[in-house]
């Protein structure tokens, strides 16, 4: 008689893919200077999309004495709405989690821009991207 037998499931397996970009204030995209100012996070396994940002106005008008920061924390607000989805999402507001991701981390110049997208691997991507803020942001 063959012996079936059940594996438990380790931490390892519980760990899902996940895809997070860093979002950039760039004031004057001409000289190339940046900060940090959110991330952006999405985990397709658990249909999760997710942004959080934090916009330091201090090391802004560092970099630019003039800056819109009023302009800056809007555009950081749309799309935090885009990955919240429904009526804060706009147009966006029927499309999957994976197209809302893909588009927001379309290149573009612009004042706030995605920075790269880079990957790994999370049991819980709300976690993860209140830990990538702390790290990479604030």
């Amino acid at each position: 008689m063959k012996r079936s037998h059940m594996t438990r499931r380790t931490t390892h397996d519980a760990l899902d893919v996940f895809e997070y970009a860093l979002l950039r204030v760039v004031p004057h995209v001409e000289r190339g200077e940046l900060m940090n100012a959110g991330v952006i996070v999405y985990c397709r396994a658990r249909s999760f999309l997710a942004a959080r940002t934090h916009l330091d106005e201090n090391r802004l008008f560092a970099l630019d004495p003039t800056a819109d920061v009023t302009g800056v924390r809007a555009a950081l607000t749309a799309i935090e709405g885009v990955c919240t989805g429904g009526s804060r999402a706009g147009q966006a507001a029927g499309d999957e989690a994976g197209r809302r991701f893909r588009w927001l981390v379309a290149p573009r110049s612009t004042v706030v821009q995605p920075g790269p997208v880079h990957t790994g691997l999370t049991a819980d991507p709300a976690a993860e991207t209140e830990r990538l803020l702390d790290l990479l942001v604030r």
